[in-house]
C-alpha cells in the first residue's frame, strides 16, 4: 500500500564530525513511521580519517566528505547532491521522534511555492531536580531561535536561488539565521512545522563558555551583511558586547594606569572593572544550580569572557570589513550559449570555468550570476524552466551566493534588464557588498554598460556574438580579457 504522502520526495542531509550520537540518530530515523526519504546523505566534515562506521538502515544511505570546512560548507555539499524538491537538515546530535518522518511530510505537504522552508520545534530535556547549568542554558536557547538547522527543511530551488549557506561562517553559529534572512529577503516565507526534535543539553569543559565567544566574529559578519539591526531581524534581544567592551576598557585602563604609576586612578578603574565583572558573574550564577564547582567556573570565566568577546569581535570586523564579489553573465560566459536555453541537459560549462571559479572561492570572493532571460517575456520558456537550468549550472559550477535574472523583453521598459543597472544593484545588495567592490564579467557590451551604470567594474570576454564596437568601447571604459580564466585573474587584480 502506498502511503498517502509518499509522493512527497525529500532528502535528509546530516553534517557530522563523527560524534557518537550520529548512529543513534540514524537508528531513530530508521525506526520512524511515515513516508521514507529518497536518501540520507551523511557529510563527514572531518579533515581526514577513515570512513565513518554507520549502522545499516532501510533508507538509501550515502556518505561523502567536505574537507573540514565547517557545517555551512558541509550542508552545501549535501544538498547539492540531492535530487529532491525538499532537503531536510538535521544536526548529528539530535534525536527524532518515532513519528518524525510522518510529521515532516505533513509539515511539507501542500506548502505553496512562496514558502521556502519549514522549521521544527526543538526541545531540550533538562534535569527536574535542579536548576540548569550554564552549558544547559546555552543549549536551551535553541528552543527560542527562529530558524535553527538542527531540524529545518528547505526547498531546493530556494537554496539554489540564494546560493545556499554562506561558507564564511565557519561554525555552527549564525549560518542558519543568515540563510533564513536571505531567503526571506528573496520574497519567500518560512513556515513553522509541528514536528518535534530533541536536542540533548551540551556539557562543556571549564572554559567552554570562553570558547563560545568566537561567535562574536560571526556577529560581525551578520552586521556587515544585514545591517546594524540584524538582531531585530532575527528576533533576538540586544547582545552584551557593549557591556563587555566597557568591562574590558576598565580593566585595560587599570593596568595601564598602574604601569604609569598612577595608583589612585588605577584603583578607580580597577574598582569599575571588579564591579562590572561581579555583576556579570552574579547574573550567570543566579539562574544556575549554585554548586561550588559552578560558582567557581562562573566567577573565573566571567573575568575572561569580556576581553575574549571583544577580541573576537574585532577580528570579525576586520575580516568582514570590505567583502568583494564577482558577478557573471550566464550564457556564453559561464556556459556555452544555446539560444533560449530551456533544457538543463544542454548546459555545458565554458572552458576553464570550474578552475577559474574555484580560484575566486579560495580567495574568499563572493560569486553571483546576473543574466537577461527575455525568453520568459517572449513566451519561449517559463520561469520554472529558467530555475531548472540555473540549478544545473549551479550543480556544475556552484555555489553562487546569488542568482539575479531578468524575465522581461527588450520593450518592457523594466529597470533590471542589462544594460540597465538593476540586476547588478540587486546582486550587490543580496551579497551585502558595496557595488563599487563588484566586478561584472560578461560577453557583450550590455554587461559592461550595466556594470558602469551601477558603479561596478566591468570586464568583457568577447565571443562570436560580441560586436567590434563593444570591444573597442570596453577597452576604453572597462577591461577586456581573452577568456574566462584571464578575466578572473584580472578581476582579482582590480578588486
Amino acid at each position: 500500500m502506498v502511503h498517502p504522502l509518499q509522493s512527497l520526495r525529500y532528502t535528509i542531509v546530516i553534517p557530522t564530525t563523527g560524534r557518537a550520537q550520529l548512529s543513534m540518530l540514524l537508528r531513530a530515523l530508521d525506526g520512524s513511521h511515515g513516508p521514507h526519504p529518497s536518501a540520507v546523505i551523511v557529510v563527514d566534515d572531518r579533515p581526514e580519517g577513515d570512513p565513518l562506521a554507520l549502522p545499516e538502515i532501510r533508507f538509501p544511505l550515502r556518505q561523502v566528505r567536505s574537507g573540514g570546512r565547517g557545517p555551512a560548507a558541509a550542508r552545501n555539499v549535501g544538498w547539492r547532491l540531492a535530487r529532491t524538491e525538499w532537503i531536510a537538515f538535521l544536526d548529528d546530535d539530535v534525536l527524532t521522534d518515532v513519528d518524525w518522518t510522518q510529521r515532516l511530510s505533513e509539515d511539507l505537504d501542500g506548502l505553496g511555492s512562496g514558502v521556502a522552508a519549514s522549521v521544527a520545534k526543538i526541545v531540550v530535556p533538562l534535569a527536574e531536580d535542579r536548576r540548569p547549568t550554564d552549558d544547559e542554558r546555552d543549549t536551551l536557547a535553541l528552543t527560542h531561535a527562529r530558524w535553527i538547522t538542527a531540524d529545518m527543511a528547505y526547498r531546493r530551488s530556494a537554496l539554489v536561488e540564494v546560493g545556499g549557506f554562506d561558507e564564511r561562517f565557519p561554525r555552527a553559529f549564525r549560518e542558519d539565521a543568515d540563510l533564513a534572512l536571505r531567503v526571506c529577503q528573496a520574497g519567500y516565507r518560512i513556515a513553522e512545522g509541528r514536528r518535534v526534535t530533541t536536542h540533548p543539553a551540551r556539557r562543556g569543559d571549564f572554559l567552554a563558555s570562553v570558547r563560545r565567544q568566537r561567535g562574536n566574529a560571526d556577529n560581525a559578519l551578520m552586521r556587515a551583511k544585514h545591517g546594524r539591526h540584524w538582531r531585530q531581524l532575527t528576533g533576538e534581544g540586544p547582545g552584551r558586547l557593549g557591556r563587555h567592551a566597557l568591562t574590558t576598557l576598565a580593566g585595560a585602563a587599570a593596568l595601564g594606569l598602574l604601569a604609569a604609576g598612577r595608583r589612585r586612578a588605577a584603583a578607580l578603574a580597577g574598582g569599575a572593572w571588579a564591579g562590572l565583572t561581579a555583576q556579570f558573574a552574579a547574573s550567570r550564577i543566579a539562574p544556575g544550580p549554585r554548586t561550588p564547582a559552578e560558582i567557581t567556573r562562573m566567577a573565573v570565566t566571567s573575568a575572561l569572557i569580556p576581553p575574549a568577546a571583544c577580541a573576537h569581535r574585532l577580528r570579525g570586523e576586520l575580516r568582514a570589513r570590505e567583502p568583494v564579489a564577482v558577478l557573471f553573465d550566464r550564457d556564453d560566459t559561464l556556459i556555452e550559449d544555446v539560444p533560449y536555453l530551456a533544457d538543463p541537459e544542454q548546459v555545458r560549462p565554458m572552458p576553464g570555468a570550474h578552475a577559474a571559479l574555484g580560484a575566486l572561492r579560495d580567495a574568499g570572493v563572493l560569486l553571483g550570476v546576473v543574466s537577461n532571460q527575455s525568453g520568459v517575456g517572449r513566451g519561449y520558456f517559463t520561469e520554472d524552466e529558467v530555475r531548472r537550468v540555473n540549478a544545473r549550472v549551479d550543480e556544475l559550477l556552484g555555489p553562487f551566493q546569488t542568482w539575479q535574472w531578468c524575465p522581461h523583453g527588450p520593450d518592457d521598459a523594466c529597470a533590471c534588464r542589462k544594460p540597465k543597472p538593476g540586476l547588478v544593484l540587486r546582486a550587490a545588495e543580496a551579497l551585502g557588498v558595496h557595488v563599487s567592490r563588484c566586478v561584472v564579467v560578461g560577453d557583450i557590451g550590455a554587461d559592461v554598460e550595466a556594470a558602469t551604470a551601477a558603479g561596478a567594474k566591468g570586464i568583457l570576454v568577447p565571443t562570436r556574438r560580441t560586436l567590434p564596437g563593444e570591444v573597442e568601447r570596453a577597452r576604453r571604459e572597462a577591461a577586456v580579457a581573452p577568456d574566462l580564466p584571464s578575466a578572473v585573474r584580472l578581476a582579482m587584480e582590480v578588486l
